[in-house]
């Protein structure tokens, strides 16, 4: 039955996503050669671009558009090249010449001659031999440091590695790995695995440096929150309040300036020592008698590193949960300051307007009693006019005292009509 169906668009990468890095048959005697570059500051597409051209002038196979792995062949070599998210790794395998597993010089700068441009700064160079145990020297435990030789058996016997995770004269770190019984199938996935328990172990350790880096920092703002806290016990009003947020806040965005710049590599270094782990899980360790496993060497002086990086994490981020308590508490003093600051203005206020209003009412009544006066003083003036001309028969200050109480009653009237319209 045909699947007439609409794909969804991202069933292809999905379904291809368990295939794009396939474990190579390796065939022993093989010699591995991997180099890991930072490729933070380089796209992709530029990277690929650079490897096309490579193997164009190579006579190999170019890269598909979009790929992040490819291998080219070569008649007496293959590289394998894999793109991940900050890193590239490119790796070389070659017959082993000799009995010396770390036989040099090969072919330079690279097994075929033309050299590949690298796309960053070099972190991870790994030399890897795969010999039979046949052909193995019996003194060649000399190849490694004895301080830090570890040395296991691997997928059920068949195999047996070692390695001190030094660096040789070349700048390698060395890799043996001893054939009993591997079939190419295994032997290329045990081989993937050992470079990338390597590659991975060096860069989780990229956090250990951000984490040196981090700790004084972390230390002195923890140090100063303390200060600002015991300030807080004591401080009074709203200018003191304020100042000691306005202190918590500058420590906080400097916490969380910090944090920006190093949460990526904290978080790569623990998915990376995640990787570690499951690969040394994968290859199934036993342990060889005089000898310290990979697992244990590592859990002996890689795992306090790690541990190192995910504590300034934690620090870190309780740090910063601290500040932001600190800091909600300081708001709500300065805002009850603030609010007892404006009750007192508004009450100000208050006093001010019943103040005023009290002033508007005295001038009210002033006013009524100086409109009466005028009125009274026309009404005087009419009464003797009367009086002179006979019209009137009485007296003309009787008649204004007895007109006086109408005049202000009325006045009242008038002003009090003319506030009520403006009211």
């Amino acid at each position: 039955m045909s699947l007439d169906f609409a794909p969804h668009p991202l069933r292809r990468q999905v379904l291809d996503e368990l295939h794009a890095r396939p474990f190579q048959l390796v065939e022993t005697p093989r010699r591995v050669l991997l180099h890991a570059f930072a490729t933070a500051e380089m796209p992709v597409a530029q990277e690929r671009a650079a490897l096309a051209a490579w193997c164009t002038a190579t006579g190999a196979a170019r890269p598909d558009d979009g790929a992040n792995f490819h291998r080219a062949v070569f008649p007496t070599a293959r590289l394998r090249w894999e793109r991940h998210s900050e890193f590239s790794t490119y790796g070389w395998d070659v017959p082993a010449p000799g009995s010396d597993p770390f036989h040099w010089p090969l072919p330079q700068p690279s097994p075929v001659g033309g050299a590949v441009a690298a796309p960053g700064s070099l972190l991870v160079a790994i030399d890897l031999a795969l010999v039979r145990a046949s052909a193995l020297p019996a003194d060649w435990q000399g190849l490694f440091d004895p301080a830090s030789l570890c040395v296991s058996g691997a997928m059920d016997g068949a195999a047996t590695i070692a390695t001190d995770f030094r660096q040789d004269s070349r700048g390698y770190t060395r890799i043996l790995v001893i054939d009993h019984a591997l079939t190419p199938a295994v032997a290329g996935a045990l081989v993937q695995r050992l470079l990338e328990v390597e590659t991975y172990r060096c860069f989780a350790l990229l956090g250990l440096p951000e984490a040196q880096r981090m700790g004084p920092i972390i230390g002195r703002i923890e140090r100063e929150l303390v200060a600002v806290a015991g300030r807080m016990k004591t401080a009074t009003g709203l200018e003191s309040n304020a100042a000691l947020l306005d202190t918590l806040v500058a420590q906080a965005a400097e916490l969380e300036a910090e944090a920006a710049l190093s949460s990526f590599r904290f978080g790569a270094t623990r998915a990376y020592e995640a990787l570690v782990r499951s690969r040394l899980a994968v290859i199934g360790e036993a342990p060889v008698e005089g000898h310290s496993t990979w697992a244990a060497f590592l859990d002996r002086r890689f795992a306090p590193a790690m541990r190192t990086c995910q504590t300034a994490s934690d620090r870190q981020a309780e740090l910063s949960l601290k500040l932001t308590r600190a800091a909600n508490l300081l708001r709500t003093r300065v805002d009850i300051a603030l609010e007892q600051q404006n009750r007192t203005l508004l009450e100000t206020m208050s006093e001010r307007g019943r103040l005023q209003l009290r002033l508007q009412q005295t001038v009210e009544g002033l006013s009524i009693a100086a409109v009466s006066y005028y009125v009274l003083g026309l009404l005087g003036y009419l009464f003797k006019g009367g009086k002179d001309s006979g019209v009137l028969p009485f007296e003309p200050t009787v008649a204004t005292a007895a007109v006086l109480p109408f005049v202000v009653l009325v006045m009242a009237l008038v002003v009090r009509r003319i506030r009520t319209r403006e009211d």
